[in-house]
């Protein structure tokens, strides 16, 4: 007798037996968001709910997990430890089921929201880009703990006919009034949430998984708020935290089994297509990793893959930080406007340029840059190092071209201490101060003495991604080693307590926009 294993070849008999192998396939979802029959648009007045009230959607972000397939026999296989973020306003509407056990399947299932251990976890190890993230998906509560399972905002409109027949109370009807009277548009934000509200949907679908496979679903907004519990922005509120006995989250999670449909399935889909590694960009034989400091409470942030942390660039950006020679007169530095005393900012209310122009804008401040994935005030750059060249070449701030500063740098500079006072500046030109050798440093960043405006904005990059703030008082009193005073325990409350009359809470509401670790969601 043999004892053989599963991918065995033996040869008996003259005969070659090739044992049974069991093997993983994946599934395909895509998520096509509509409201009724037609897809979804963003940031559009045009949408009704059953109250006749006319609204739009800005916002549609959602956690999943507890995936599960049932078999023929009815068992269902677990899928363990996949969960997805979609976002429609980001265009993440494809989730993918890695290995599924080859076989046929008769239905699918899933939570919207996710299981209590990892919904009370500590968020920071999460990897840059996994879903559960909080600064990838803007969904996490952070002070007061849990993930938003599903985030619904945008804009509704009413006449003040409807706002007083709706509102049920005098003082909902007064609000409502001079509300409407006000603007007539009004901002809603469902944020349907916490463990007891998660919520399983269930499709039947004949899945033959023997190979990859894909899924087409159709998410309908208007089902959401409409059936089978109506909601209505004036009976019902236009804010929702799912607290206990919340209506409005009890409505949401009754009506969201059946606004996820099959659509169609797909019996393949086309390979995946594997992406190159990320490499370095000129990456000196020998160099000094640098480390990258920052709160444990922080989550992982995403750094340029092409441009790690050593010690060699970042000292060299820091020193272009505050070389005078990137403005066209030698007046300015970027430390000019950007001062450390003063968080990295103006203390002006505008910044002051070459030739003294003044700017229409304040510097922005500069720590905990690392987090954001556009920059200046408008985001009109895509990255860090983009923005660094820009008010180089602006003619209201430095004013100089990038050629220029290339040719200054190949020659030898004064190293020049920097005075955070423009009237000062003057005083620089005639100090003694050490001579910086740009070629070197270069070759000790860059491998290469060669000076160009990429390797510039490389090393910019890099100095000004290593200025974290994680030591103020309320970083200390979170960790133990400082204590709130009676005023700022308050106000720690207040600004982490939302506004919502109807369910007896009157904070501030600030956590809103100012939520997480770093007290912002990056949005405009």
């Amino acid at each position: 007798m043999f004892r053989h294993n599963a991918g065995l070849l033996f040869l008996l008999a003259g005969m070659v037996l090739v044992a049974p192998m069991s093997f993983a396939t994946s599934l395909e979802i895509a998520v096509r968001h509509t409201f009724g029959a037609e897809p979804l648009r963003l940031d559009s007045l045009r949408y009704q709910n059953a109250a006749s009230e006319t609204l739009s959607v800005t916002r549609l972000s959602y956690l999943l997990g507890g995936f599960a397939l049932e078999r023929a026999d009815g068992t269902w296989m677990e899928l363990t430890n996949q969960t997805a973020w979609l976002d429609a306003a980001q265009r993440r509407t494809v989730l993918q089921l890695e290995n599924i056990p080859a076989g046929a399947y008769r239905s699918i299932r899933w939570h919207v929201g996710i299981e209590t251990n990892a919904n009370h976890a500590d968020p920071a190890p999460y990897p840059a880009d996994h879903p559960l993230n909080p600064n990838l998906n803007g969904l996490h509560w952070n002070w007061q703990g849990g993930y938003i399972f599903l985030a619904l905002e945008g804009i509704w409109r009413t006449d003040v006919a409807a706002s007083r027949q709706s509102a049920a109370s005098s003082t909902e009807r007064s609000a409502a009034l001079s509300r409407d009277a006000a603007t007539k548009l009004v901002g809603y934000s469902y944020h349907f949430a916490r463990d007891p509200n998660r919520t399983r949907i269930s499709l039947t679908a004949e899945l033959d998984l023997t190979h990859d496979a894909g899924l087409e679903i159709d998410f309908d907004l208007a089902t959401l708020l409409n059936a089978p519990r109506p909601l209505s922005f004036v009976k019902d509120g236009s804010s929702t935290h799912s607290r206990e006995g919340d209506p409005i989250a009890a409505a949401l999670s009754a009506n969201l089994p059946g606004a996820f449909r099959v659509r169609q399935i797909l019996s393949a889909v086309p390979g995946v297509v594997k992406v190159a590694p990320v490499l370095p960009l000129y990456l000196p034989e020998k160099f000094t990793p640098f480390p990258f400091q920052m709160s444990g409470l922080f989550p992982i942030p995403d750094l340029p893959r092409d441009n790690p942390l050593i010690a060699e660039r970042v000292s060299l950006g820091e020193k272009l930080f505050r070389e005078t020679a990137l403005s066209r007169d030698g007046s300015l530095s970027c430390a000019s406007c950007h001062e450390a005393a003063a968080a990295f900012t103006d203390p002006r209310r505008f910044s002051v340029g070459v030739r003294g122009q003044t700017g229409t804008r304040n510097a922005m401040p500069l720590f905990n840059l690392a987090w954001k994935n556009s920059f200046f005030w408008d985001g009109r750059a895509p990255s860090l190092r983009a923005q660094t060249l820009r008010p180089i070449q602006d003619h209201t701030e430095m004013d100089e071209t990038l050629t220029n500063v290339e040719a200054k740098l190949r020659g030898s500079r004064r190293e020049e201490a920097h005075l955070s006072s423009r009237e000062n500046q003057s005083l620089l030109t005639s100090a003694a101060t050490n001579i910086v050798n740009y070629p070197a440093l270069f070759t000790a960043a860059f491998g290469s003495p060669e000076i160009t405006a990429e390797k510039i904005s490389l090393a910019l990059e890099q100095f000004v991604l290593t200025l974290t703030s994680f030591d103020s008082k309320f970083d200390r009193a979170l960790r133990g080693a400082a204590k709130f005073t009676e005023a700022e325990q308050r106000g720690f409350e207040l600004f982490m307590t939302e506004y919502e009359p109807r369910s007896g809470r009157y904070g501030a509401d600030c956590f809103h926009c100012h939520g997480g670790a770093l007290f912002s969601d990056h949005q405009f």
